[in-house]
């Protein structure tokens, strides 16, 4: 599904003034908002009833986004980690001081992805950067696979980007960088 031009700008603006927005991603649908702004972040963890000192996965349509982050490791890892993307896989980086603490919580990594879904992909178009995407439920209840159960956890009110989700895919593997190992 394309999501028109009109419906991406007007989601970027709600990122830009702060909001929490919806938005199918590879296989459930996420909750998106801007990362360098704390109080966006901390709403969006409210929303979800999660504590910020989880932190939370960003999400980019470019792997320049990240370049800060990618400098940091072995020619090895970088590769690894490029190979994998655009698709389902984030992975956990040495922060090294890029991301906000409310992006990583108590973690001295954190989560990035370029993600192959269209929808988040055209958003971060928009918004030339990356966003927070996690998944779009309460903490400890089942991502929401359509529309109807995104509205059914956070209200009719939500901001919404059209599209649908992966419905046999999983939520993203998440591998830690430095080791490959698997963790999700």
């Amino acid at each position: 599904m394309t999501v028109s031009a009109w419906r991406l700008r007007e989601a970027a603006s709600h990122i830009q003034s702060g909001s929490v927005i919806a938005c199918p991603a590879e296989a459930v649908w996420g909750l998106s908002c801007d990362p360098w702004r704390l109080s966006a972040v901390a709403a969006l963890c409210r929303m979800k009833q999660r504590a910020l000192s989880k932190g939370v996965i960003v999400a980019s349509c470019d792997a320049r986004h990240f370049d800060a982050l990618l400098e940091g490791l072995s020619e090895e890892q970088r590769n690894r980690v490029l190979l994998s993307w655009p698709g389902p896989t984030t992975w956990l980086i040495p922060n090294n001081g890029v991301f906000p603490n409310w992006v990583t919580g108590e973690s001295k990594e954190v989560a990035i992805r370029v993600t192959s879904a269209p929808a988040l992909s055209g958003l971060c178009r928009e918004l030339g950067g990356p966003v927070v995407t996690t998944s779009a439920n309460w903490a400890g209840a089942q991502p929401a696979k359509h529309l109807f159960q995104v509205k059914r956890y956070f209200g009719p009110q939500i901001t919404t980007i059209p599209g649908v989700v992966n419905l046999s895919g999983r939520p993203s593997t998440i591998k830690r960088a430095t080791t490959g190992d698997i963790l999700r």
